[in-house]
């Protein structure tokens, strides 16, 4: 039965691919996996491959030409005679989304093909948040297929008024993934693949959520990675990784929170070796501690730091490496929404010098604003790690470390130095 050989989708804005060569010539035998042809697009170039096992054949398209997306250029027959030219075909329509009428208008984001036997593709982490402001070149998240993985750019400025889908979810080709809106949000929506109806990103904050069980439920760690199983993983922890000699798989079977970022590589490096005698730790007294700020000042603040040039993330990691106390630089780590981004915080109270950093962390901010967990109790981890959630009209933040990172007087001033910052960001720079 004949095969299609269709354009491939290789971006999200991509609506056509020129074919830079040929590398089968018609009639020529192919086995699946051959390279057919390249297609060149404004984003890369890459090669495509046969799906099928026959005769290269009705090749309609010549090199040089811009092809439409989803158009039939050849087939891969049973026969090399069958050589007639196949009917250009239009790509089929994106499925619609359920509970699409739940949804905020705006710009449909969708899952991009990035070869021409994807029918599907694996969302390893999100890199923006529900409510967030994005530009035209701001990746939104990161996308895996068994050939490749891929930075999804937002494509258009505005604000991401909703999230469609979670990481670690499977999304068919074609399928609304985000929404970009022109306007902000009132009430941006998270939700997953599975999901019939959108829900509110920050539904608890309003009074719309359900009720919070009585026990916080703790994110899931990850399960050990079978044989053939998927790892979730930045691409450039990947490369590094590759580079390095380092094993992924080895975090994935401890237990380690995916994805994993550059940052994670340290705790690999850490590791002891396979087979090596480990001796039995010394349970070490954890220390865990509770403040409260009367109201929420990040919230307000970040907007007046956005219009400086500073992300939320960043403003939050510059209040926490000020209340480290510590001379010299600190490095900062913000988790939010599964993403992870770190930070340079610079001795002293300027924001401004906040930078991306690719170091090992010194100190972890775990903002759970606008999720339903209400309080948490984790146990140390390999650096402090503050969690800020909302409680009320204010927050509640939990200071969680190991006894010999930080000592009673330190953890106290930590967290009493930081609850201040969030509640009156302008303390941090008077």
């Amino acid at each position: 039965m004949p095969h299609d050989v269709t354009m491939p989708q290789l971006g999200m804005a991509q609506d056509a691919g020129k074919i830079v060569s040929w590398l089968k010539s018609p009639g020529d035998a192919v086995s699946k996996g051959d390279a057919l042809f390249e297609v060149e697009t404004d984003k890369a170039t890459m090669e495509v491959e046969a799906q099928a096992d026959g005769f290269l054949t009705g090749v309609s398209a010549a090199e040089g030409d811009d092809v439409p997306v989803g158009q039939v250029i050849a087939r891969i027959s049973d026969s090399a005679e069958d050589d007639d030219a196949p009917e250009a075909a239009e790509p089929a329509p994106a499925p619609a989304a359920s509970g699409a009428g739940d949804l905020p208008e705006g710009h449909r984001v969708t899952m991009p093909q990035l070869g021409m036997a994807q029918d599907s593709g694996l969302l390893v982490t999100w890199l923006k948040a529900p409510g967030d402001e994005v530009a035209v070149e701001d990746v939104l998240f990161e996308v895996e297929t068994d050939k490749s993985t891929m930075e999804v750019e937002a494509g258009r400025k505005g604000w991401l008024a909703a999230t469609l889908a979670e990481a670690g979810e499977e999304v068919p080709v074609g399928q609304p993934v985000a929404i970009i809106s022109d306007a902000k949000p009132d009430a941006p929506v998270a939700r997953s693949v599975k999901d019939g109806a959108a829900k509110p990103a920050a539904a608890e904050a309003q009074g719309q959520a359900e009720p919070a069980p009585a026990q916080p439920t703790a994110p899931k760690p990850a399960a050990p990675v079978a044989a053939g199983g998927r790892i979730l993983a930045s691409p450039k922890a990947r490369r590094l990784a590759l580079e390095q000699g380092l094993d992924l798989g080895r975090l994935a079977e401890a237990g380690h929170p995916q994805p994993f970022h550059v940052a994670d590589l340290e705790v690999l490096r850490a590791m002891p070796e396979r087979g090596a005698s480990v001796a039995p730790a010394v349970a070490a007294a954890a220390r865990r501690l509770t403040a409260r700020a009367a109201e929420d000042g990040v919230a307000g603040f970040a907007d007046w730091a956005e219009a400086q040039g500073l992300t939320r993330d960043a403003v939050l990691a510059g209040l926490a490496g000020a209340s480290l106390g510590r001379d010299g630089a600190v490095v900062v780590a913000v988790e939010r929404f599964g993403a992870v981004t770190v930070f340079d915080v610079p001795q002293g109270r300027a924001l401004s010098g906040v930078t991306p950093s690719e170091d090992a962390p010194d100190l972890l901010v775990r903002d759970l604003r606008g999720t339903r967990l209400a309080s948490v109790e984790m146990g140390a981890e390999d650096v402090p790690v503050l969690t800020v959630t909302a409680e009320g009209d204010g927050l509640s933040i939990t200071l969680e470390c190991a006894a010999g990172q930080l000592d009673g007087p330190e953890a106290i001033r930590l967290l009493s130095e930081f609850a201040g910052r969030v509640e009156q960001p302008l303390r941090h720079l008077l």
